[in-house]
C-alpha cells in the first residue's frame, strides 16, 4: 500500500508538484524515490558519472553529455515509475472491489473499504457533477444527516483519502514529465529504426507504452470521486478553502475524462515518429505470423532446413534474433495505432494493423487488466479515419482520380469494421496453429542442443527468440480465456471459444522449461563463447576506428575517449586458457553504459557526428559497420553477466500468476488426457517459482498474498498430479486392468474351451454353456479385441514415465517453501496402498475372503514394485511400514514384554477383520447357525454370513491367507479377542460353580454312594444349567477356532520360516517338566502353542486364560467333573443329531466336549501349579531344602495324571447318568450322548478310549457307527434319533444333514430310517450293569467287531477324527491307569500316555 500521508504533508503538495520554473534535471529523481527504490541514484552521482563518461577533457561538452546521459537514464526510471503507479492503482481497485467509475456502480464492499465516507448519495453526486464545485451542489438538500456526519469526522476521513490523492498528484506529475521526455526524445533522436538504433528505440517505445498504459489504467479508478470528496473534506476543515492543487487536478482529470481522446491530443506531435517505428517493425511482425515461412526457412532451427549439413543458421540470423522482440512489436502496434490513429493512413500500416488485430481481442493494460481492443478501435480510431476519409474525398480533383489517401482511408475503414468478426472466428485457430509450430520447433531444438550442446552458445539468441514466442502464445491463451466481446454490428455478447483442454499448452511449458534448463546447465559454455566473441570484437572495433573514413571524421575528444574506453573494456576481458569459466567474474556494465553514451551522442540531432556519418565511414570496408559491431558487443556482453536476467525476460511466465485458476483448470484437463504427458508436470509446477516476482515493492502486502497463492497453486497441482498417479495405479489394479490378466478357468471350463475351439469356425457352432465371460484362446491377438491390452500398456507406460519424472524433478522453491516431489510421490503411493488395503477388507456386503484379499493386495504391491523400479526410493520398506501400522495393535503377548503407548492409534485394519471373525463366527451374532465341522476342519453355516458361507471363509486356506496378510500381530490380536470372550464365558462357569456348590457336593456324594434317587433329586436343583451349557458351547467354539488359527499359523510359519518352525517343534519336546514353570518356559510353551506344535493346544490355551484372569482359584472347581456330568440331563439332547459328513452334531454340542476337555485339563494345571507355588513359598519361609521334600509337585506328569483321573471320573458318572436314564420308552437321547462321550475320548489326549469301554460296551458304539456310515453310502446323512419299532410304535423324527458341502439339517425321509437292532436288548440299571453287559456284548459280536475294525489313516497331526476306533492292541497305547482320583507314588508314575489317532471307519464292504 502507498505510504501514509505523513511522508507527503499537505503544505508540501504545491512544492512537490512540478512547476514551470523547475529544471528538468531537478524534477525527476527526487520525487520518485518511493517508486524507484534502489534503482535511482542521487542527482550528483548521475552528473558525476556523466562527467566521468566524458572524461576530463572538454568540460563544456561534458555538460551537454551529462544532459543526454541523464535523459536515457531517466527514460528507464520513468518506465519503472509507471509500473509503481499502476501497482498502486491495481491495489486501490482491489480494495474498492473493482468499481465501475464510468457507470457510477459501486458495491457494498466499496463503501465498507474505509476509503470513502460511507455516504453514497453525496459521494456519487460529487462524482457525477464533476467538475462542478461542491459549493454549487446544495449538498445539504441531498443528505443533510450524511453531510453533518462527514463534517464531524472530516479529519479522519481526510486522512483515509490522503494516500490516494497523493496518487493522483503522482499521476499528474508523471504525465507531465513523461510527455516532456517523449517529445524531447522524439525531436532529438535522428533515427529510431530497429536495425540501427535498437537500444534507444526500445527504451523510447517502452516509455511510450508505459505512458499509454498508465493513462488508460487510471481511468479505472474513481478519480473524480477521490478529488471531489477530498476537496469537500478539506473545505470543511479549512473554512471552505480549496486545496492548493485542486484546480490543476481538475484540469488533468477533465482532460483525461476519456483517456484515449486525451492521449490523441497529448501524443499528436510524436505521431509521425511512432508511425515510422511501426512501419520499421512491420516485417518482423508479418514474419512471426507466417508459420509456413518460419517452418520452411528454419528461422527457429539451429540448422538450415534445406541444407542440414549447415549446422548454424546463417541465412538470416538478424531476423531470427529480432523475433525475440516480436511481443514488444505487437504491443507497439496495438498501442501506437490506438493513440496515433493517423498513422494508419500510411501505405503499409493497414496490413500490419490488420494482422495484429485479427489475432487479438483484448489489449493488456496491467497484469490481468485489459481493454476490449476492437471496441476501442471502433469508438476512437474509426471516427478519426472517417474524418480523414472525408477530408481526402473533399480534396479530390474533378476528374475523380483515385486519391491515394482516400483509398487507404477506405481500406482502413473496411479493415477496422470487419476485423473484429474475423478475430472472433479465427483468433484461437491462428494461435493454435502457431502453438503447434512452436511445439515442434522447440521439441527439435531441445533434442538438437541436448545432442550437440557445443552449438547452444552460438545460437543463444535464437533460443531467446523461441522462448519469447512461446511465452507470448501461452500468456495470450490465458488472457483470452473467458473473454466476452460484443459483435461489431450487434450488441450480443459473444464468448471466445478457447479450448481449456488444449494439450499444446503443456508441450510449450515443457519445451520452455527444458530449454531454460539447458541454458542454465551450459551457462559456463555460453559465457565462455560470449567472452571469446567480445575479445575478438576488440580487434575489429580498433580496426574500424583506424580506417581512413573514421580518421577523416575528426571525432571530438569526448566521442574519441568513449570509443577508446570501449576498446579498453573489450581488451581487458580475461582470456580463457583452460581455466574454470564459472570461476571468472566479469562485470561489463561500464562497457554497456559507455556504449549507450556513444549512441545518445551519435543519434542526437544536435551532435556534429551522427550515426549516418559512422555508418558511411565504416561500412565501405566490406565488413560490419562500427555501430553493428558495437550493438553486437552490447548484446553479447549481456550473455556474460546478465544471462539470467535475459533468460527471465524471455522465459519467465510470472504473469501467469494472475491466471493461476485457469492454469489449474487447463492442467487438470490436459495432464492426464489422451495427449497429456507426465513429464510436463515439471514445467507446470516450475511456473510457480516465478510468481513472487510479480509482487511490487510499492505494495508490501502483495509479497505475502502472491506467495501464499503460489504455494496454494503448487499444492493444488501436486494434489492433481498425485490424484492422477493414484488413478493410474487404480486403473492397473482394477478388474479391467491386471485383474483381467489373472482370470483363471476351472479345469472343466478349460477342457470345454479346448475341445470346442476347433468348432468355433463353423457357422453352426454354439458357444459352450457355463463359460460365459471367458474368451477362446488367441482372443487377444485380434486387433479389434486388443483395446484393453493397449489401455493397460498405455496406463503402465504413463505411470512409469510419471514416476521417473517426479523422481528426477528438482525441488520446487516458492519463497521459503520447498516442495520435493519425490516425497509427495512416496506419500501418495503409500497412502493409496493404505486406502486400498482398507478397501479390500470389505466387499459390497461384508468382510472380503482373506484369499481374495491377499490376491488383491499382492496385485497392488506388484504395481508398486513396478513403479519402484523407476524411482530411487525404497517403496517396499514403506509398504511394510503401512502393513505394520495397520496390523500392529499391541505387542505379541507371548513374545513382547513392552506395552503399547496409549497415544498410538494403529491396527485399524486387523481390528476390523478380527472383530468380524469374533462377532460372526465365534459369537454368531447374525444367527446364521455357525457350526464347527471337525472333519472339514472349518466352520459351516446354514445361511451366508455376510456375503459368504462360513465354510468358505474359515477353512485353513483362508486362515493362512489371513495370517500372511496380518502376520503374527493379526494372529495375536484375534487370539486375544477370543481369549477375552472365552474368559468371560469361563467366568460364567465359575459363577455357576459357586452358586451351585452345595448342590454339587450333594450330587457328588450321591454319585459316589450310588444313590440314584438322591442324585436325580439333587441334579434337578441345579440352576441355569441350560444357560451354562450354551456358554460352554460358545467357549468350545472359540477353542476350536483358535485351534484352527494356530494350525494355520504353524503352516504359514513352516512354509515361510521352516527353520524357526522346526526349532520350536524341537524345543517343545525338551522343555522342563517341572512345576511351577519358569516364566521363560511358559512363554516358550505359549509361543509353541500359538503355532500348533504342542500336543494339547486346547488345554494350554485355556490354561493361559485362567492364569491371566486368575481363574480356578476356588475349591468349587474341584466339583467340575460332577457339574459337567449333570449336563447329561439337559433338554438340549432332545434336538441333538449326529452328522456323518461333518463329524459333529447339528447343534454344535461337540464343541461342548471340546470345552469340557480343555477346561478340566486347564483348570487342573492351574490348580496344581498354584499349589506348587504355595508349597515353595512355605518352604522358603521355613526350610532351606524344603523344595526337595516334595519332588512330585515339580513334575508335569503329576498334573497329567490328575487330569486323567478327573476325566475318567467325568466319563464314569456321565455314563451312569446316561444309562440310568435310558428306558424302553425313552431312548431318543441315548445315541447322541454315547457318540458325545466317544468324541470326548477322541478329543482329549488324557482320556483313553478304554476308560469309556469300561462303562459303555464297544459293540454299541460300533453298531451306532455302522448304521450311520452304512446309510451314508446313499449320500444321505441321517440322524439316528428314532426308537426301536419292536418296542415303540412312534417313530421319533430327528434332524439330519445335507449332502457333503452343506450341513443344513433336514428331516430324514422314511426310506433312510434305520432300526437299531444291536443294542435293543441292553437295559442297564447301574454302572456295574454296564460292565457286565460290556463283557457279554464283546463275546456276542466279536466277528462283527473284527470286520469293522479298519480305520482311516489320514489324520491331522494334533487332532483325531470322530467315529469308532480300532480297538486292537496296535492302537491302544494309552495309559491304563486307575479310574480313581488318587495319585500314585512318584517312583511308580507311568510314562505319559500316547494319544489315539484313529478316525472314522467305513462300516461297509
Amino acid at each position: 500500500m502507498a505510504k501514509s500521508r505523513q511522508s507527503f504533508p499537505p503544505q508540501d503538495y504545491s512544492s512537490s508538484a512540478p512547476t514551470a520554473g523547475r529544471s528538468r534535471d531537478g524534477e525527476g529523481p527526487g520525487r520518485w524515490n518511493e517508486y524507484l527504490g534502489q534503482f535511482i541514484a542521487p542527482p550528483t552521482t548521475s552528473k558525476t558519472t556523466a562527467r566521468t563518461v566524458g572524461g576530463s577533457e572538454g568540460v563544456n561538452s561534458s555538460s551537454a553529455l551529462s544532459h543526454k546521459g541523464l535523459n536515457i537514464l531517466w527514460v528507464h526510471q520513468l518506465t519503472q515509475v509507471a509500473e509503481g503507479l499502476m501497482a498502486k492503482i491495481y491495489r486501490l481497485n482491489q480494495i474498492l472491489d473493482y468499481p465501475d467509475s464510468a457507470g457510477h456502480v459501486f458495491s457494498d464492499a466499496f463503501w465498507k473499504a474505509s476509503v470513502f465516507p460511507n455516504h453514497p448519495k453525496i459521494c456519487i453526486l460529487l462524482s457525477k457533477k464533476f467538475p462542478e464545485h461542491y459549493s454549487k451542489l446544495q449538498l445539504e438538500r441531498v443528505d443533510k444527516v450524511a453531510l453533518d456526519a462527514m463534517n464531524d469526522g472530516a479529519e479522519v476521513l481526510l486522512q483515509s483519502l490522503e494516500p490516494w490523492i497523493q496518487l493522483l498528484l503522482d499521476l499528474m506529475a508523471f504525465r507531465e514529465q513523461a510527455l516532456r521526455l517523449i517529445l524531447d526524445l522524439s525531436s532529438t533522436v535522428i533515427t529510431l529504426l530497429p536495425h540501427q538504433n535498437a537500444l534507444i528505440l526500445h527504451a523510447f517505445m517502452d516509455l511510450f507504452c508505459a505512458f499509454v498504459r498508465v493513462n488508460l489504467f487510471s481511468d479505472k479508478m474513481p478519480r473524480k470521486m477521490i478529488l471531489q470528496t477530498y476537496n469537500l473534506l478539506y473545505g470543511m476543515l479549512h473554512g471552505d478553502r480549496d486545496c492548493d492543487f485542486y484546480h490543476r487536478l481538475v484540469q488533468y482529470i477533465d482532460s483525461y475524462d476519456q483517456p484515449l481522446k486525451g492521449l490523441h491530443e497529448d501524443l499528436n506531435f510524436v505521431s509521425p515518429r511512432i508511425g515510422e517505428v511501426l512501419e520499421a517493425v512491420g516485417p518482423t511482425i508479418l514474419l512471426s505470423t507466417d508459420t509456413r515461412k518460419l517452418r520452411n526457412e528454419g528461422f527457429l532451427s539451429p540448422f538450415h532446413p534445406r541444407y542440414p549439413d549447415i549446422l548454424t543458421n546463417s541465412a538470416h540470423p538478424m531476423r531470427a534474433q529480432d523475433l525475440a522482440n516480436v511481443t514488444s512489436y505487437r504491443e507497439w502496434v496495438l498501442f501506437g495505432y490506438l493513440v496515433c490513429p493517423d498513422e494508419l493512413l500510411r501505405v503499409t500500416s493497414n496490413d500490419i494493423a490488420s494482422v495484429v488485430l485479427k489475432e487479438n481481442l483484448v489489449l493488456s493494460v496491467y497484469r490481468d487488466e485489459y481493454i476490449l481492443l476492437h471496441e476501442d478501435y471502433q469508438s476512437y480510431v474509426l471516427p478519426r479515419i472517417l474524418e480523414s476519409k472525408k477530408m481526402a474525398k473533399s480534396g479530390r480533383t474533378k476528374q475523380k482520380e483515385t486519391d491515394l489517401e482516400y483509398s487507404i482511408a477506405k481500406q482502413v475503414e473496411k479493415m477496422i469494421s470487419e476485423v473484429h468478426e474475423h478475430a472472433l472466428l479465427s483468433c484461437d485457430s491462428i494461435h493454435h496453429e502457431r502453438r503447434i509450430l512452436l511445439k515442434q520447433e522447440i521439441g527439435r531444438m531441445v533434442l538438437f542442443f541436448t545432442d550437440q550442446p557445443s552449438l547452444l552458445a552460438p545460437n543463444i539468441q535464437m533460443v531467446f527468440s523461441a522462448l519469447a514466442l512461446a511465452q507470448y502464445e501461452i500468456i495470450w491463451h490465458f488472457q483470452h480465456v473467458g473473454v466476452a466481446s460484443a459483435r461489431s454490428k450487434s450488441t450480443r455478447i459473444v464468448a471466445v471459444e478457447i479450448d481449456p483442454s488444449d494439450p499444446t499448452i503443456g508441450f510449450l511449458l515443457d519445451g520452455m522449461d527444458r530449454l531454460c534448463c539447458l541454458v542454465r546447465k551450459y551457462i559456463a559454455a555460453i559465457r565462455g563463447y560470449a567472452l571469446s566473441y567480445l575479445s575478438s570484437s576488440a580487434g575489429r572495433i580498433r580496426f574500424l576506428l583506424g580506417t581512413p573514413g573514421m580518421v577523416a571524421l575528426d571525432l571530438d575528444t569526448t566521442l574519441k575517449g568513449l570509443f577508446q574506453k570501449i576498446v579498453q573494456h573489450l581488451e581487458n576481458i580475461p582470456k580463457l586458457q583452460g581455466e574454470n569459466i564459472s570461476a571468472i567474474t566479469c562485470d561489463l556494465s561500464e562497457l554497456r553504459k559507455d556504449w549507450l553514451s556513444i549512441l545518445m551522442i551519435v543519434t542526437s540531432a544536435r551532435s556534429s557526428i551522427t550515426i549516418r556519418h559512422l555508418e558511411k565511414a565504416t561500412v565501405s570496408t566490406g565488413k560490419e559497420g562500427l555501430l553493428s559491431e558495437g550493438n553486437a558487443a552490447y548484446n553479447w556482453s549481456r550473455c556474460v553477466d546478465e544471462l539470467e536476467s535475459q533468460l527471465s525476460k524471455h522465459g519467465s511466465l510470472k504473469k501467469l500468476y494472475f491466471y493461476h485458476q485457469h492454469l489449474t483448470t487447463v492442467f487438470r484437463n490436459t495432464m492426464f488426457g489422451p495427449e497429456g504427458r507426465p513429464q510436463h508436470c515439471c514445467a507446470w509446477l516450475g511456473v510457480a517459482s516465478s510468481f513472487p516476482d510479480c509482487a511490487s515493492t510499492i505494495v508490501p502486502e502483495e509479497v505475502t498474498k502472491i506467495g501464499r497463492d503460489a504455494v496454494m497453486y503448487v499444492e493444488s497441482l501436486i494434489e492433481s498430479i498425485m490424484g492422477g498417479m493414484e488413478g493410474l495405479i487404480n486403473i492397473l489394479d482394477s478388474e479391467g486392468g491386471f485383474g483381467s490378466l489373472e482370470m483363471q478357468l476351472l479345469p472343466e471350463q478349460a477342457a470345454n474351451l479346448v475341445n470346442l475351439t476347433s468348432r468355433t469356425s463353423l457357422p453352426s457352432a454354439k458357444s459352450p454353456k457355463g463359460i460365459t465371460g471367458f474368451h477362446f484362446p488367441g482372443y487377444e491377438s485380434f486387433p479389434e479385441n486388443s483395446a484393453s491390452v493397449n489401455m493397460l500398456e498405455a496406463a503402465m507406460q504413463r505411470l512409469m514415465n510419471l514416476c521417473s519424472v517426479l523422481n528426477d524433478m528438482e525441488p520446487i522453491c516458492v519463497l521459503n517453501h520447498v516442495f520435493v516431489l519425490r516425497e509427495y510421490m512416496r506419500e501418495c503411493i503409500l497412502g493409496n496402498f493404505k486406502r486400498r488395503l482398507h478397501a479390500v477388507l470389505k466387499n459390497d456386503s461384508d468382510l472380503q475372503r482373506p484369499s481374495v484379499m491377499e490376491s488383491l493386495i499382492r496385485r497392488h504391491v506388484s504395481i508398486v514394485h513396478l513403479a519402484e523400479q523407476h524411482v530411487s526410493m525404497d517403496l517396499t520398506q514403506g509398504i511394510r511400514e503401512v502393513l505394520l501400522n495397520e496390523t500392529f495393535c499391541g505387542p505379541v503377548s507371548s513374545l513382547h514384554l513392552f506395552e503399547k503407548p496409549a497415544e498410538q492409534h494403529t491396527g485399524s485394519a486387523v481390528e476390523s477383520a478380527c472383530n468380524w471373525y469374533v462377532d460372526n463366527i465365534v459369537k454368531d451374532i447374525s444367527g446364521a447357525t455357525v457350526l464347527f465341522a471337525p472333519l472339514q476342519r472349518c466352520f459351516k453355516s446354514m445361511r451366508p454370513v455376510g456375503g459368504y458361507f462360513a465354510q468358505s471363509i474359515t477353512n485353513l486356506r483362508e486362515l493362512q491367507a489371513f495370517i500372511r496378510i496380518f502376520g503374527s500381530y493379526g494372529v495375536d490380536r484375534l487370539d486375544r479377542m477370543m481369549k477375552e470372550h472365552t474368559a468371560a464365558l469361563l467366568n460364567c462357569i465359575d459363577t455357576s460353580l459357586r452358586a451351585n456348590r452345595e448342590i454339587l457336593e450333594a450330587v457328588a456324594g450321591s454319585m459316589h454312594g450310588c444313590d440314584r434317587i438322591e442324585r436325580d433329586a439333587n441334579m434337578r436343583q441345579i440352576i441355569d444349567i441350560e444357560t451354562v451349557i450354551g456358554f460352554c458351547i460358545q467357549a468350545g467354539q472359540a477353542v476350536a477356532f483358535d485351534c484352527l488359527l494356530a494350525e494355520a499359523a504353524g503352516s504359514v510359519l513352516e512354509e515361510g520360516a521352516p527353520l524357526i518352525h522346526s526349532l520350536l517343534a524341537g524345543i517343545v519336546n525338551h522343555l522342563p517338566e517341572e512345576m511351577p514353570e519358569k516364566k521363560e518356559m511358559r512363554r516358550m510353551r505359549r509361543v509353541a502353542n500359538s503355532v500348533s506344535v504342542v500336543s494339547d493346544h486346547d488345554s494350554e490355551w485355556v490354561r493361559s486364560i485362567l492364569e491371566e484372569v486368575g481363574g480356578a482359584n476356588d475349591g468349587s472347581w474341584s466339583l467340575l467333573p460332577y457339574f459337567f456330568a449333570t449336563f447329561m440331563t439337559s433338554n438340549i439332547w432332545t434336538t441333538t443329531a449326529f452328522n456323518v459328513d461333518t463329524g459333529g452334531f447339528n447343534n454344535n454340542i461337540h464343541c461342548l466336549a471340546r470345552c469340557i476337555c480343555a477346561v478340566i485339563a486347564g483348570s487342573e494345571f492351574v490348580r496344581l501349579e498354584r499349589e506348587c507355588q504355595q508349597r515353595q513359598s512355605f518352604s522358603n519361609g521355613h526350610h532351606v531344602n524344603g523344595t526337595q521334600d516334595h519332588p512330585d509337585m515339580r513334575s508335569r506328569l503329576s498334573a497329567e495324571t490328575s487330569i486323567k483321573a478327573t476325566m475318567q471320573l467325568f466319563v464314569k458318572f456321565s455314563a451312569g447318568i446316561i444309562l440310568d436314564a435310558w428306558t424302553e420308552s425313552n431312548r431318543s437321547q441315548l445315541v447322541a450322548k454315547l457318540i458325545f462321550l466317544d468324541q470326548m475320548c477322541e478329543i482329549s489326549p488324557y482320556l483313553a478310549r478304554s476308560s469309556l469301554e469300561v462303562h459303555i460296551p464297544c459293540t454299541i458304539l460300533r453298531s451306532i457307527y455302522n448304521q450311520y456310515y452304512t446309510t451314508n453310502l446313499s449320500t444321505t446323512a441321517l440322524a439316528l434319533l428314532i426308537s426301536s419299532p419292536r418296542h415303540s410304535p412312534a417313530v421319533h423324527a430327528s434332524p439330519a444333514v445335507r449332502s457333503r458341502g452343506d450341513s443344513t439339517p433336514q428331516a430324514p425321509s422314511s426310506s433312510s430310517s434305520t432300526t437299531v437292532h444291536e443294542y435293543s436288548y441292553f437295559k442297564p440299571s447301574s454302572s456295574s450293569a454296564a460292565s457286565s453287559a460290556h463283557n457279554h456284548s464283546i463275546q456276542l459280536d466279536h466277528q462283527l467287531y473284527e470286520a469293522g475294525g479298519g480305520g482311516n489313516t489320514h489324520h491331522h497331526k494334533n487332532s483325531r477324527r470322530s467315529g469308532p476306533l480300532n480297538y486292537s492292541s496296535s492302537s491302544k497305547n494309552k495309559y491304563e491307569g486307575s479310574t480313581s482320583g488318587s495319585t500314585a507314588p512318584p517312583g511308580a508314575l507311568p510314562r505319559r500316555f500316547a494319544v489315539s489317532r484313529s478316525g472314522p471307519i467305513s462300516y461297509y464292504k
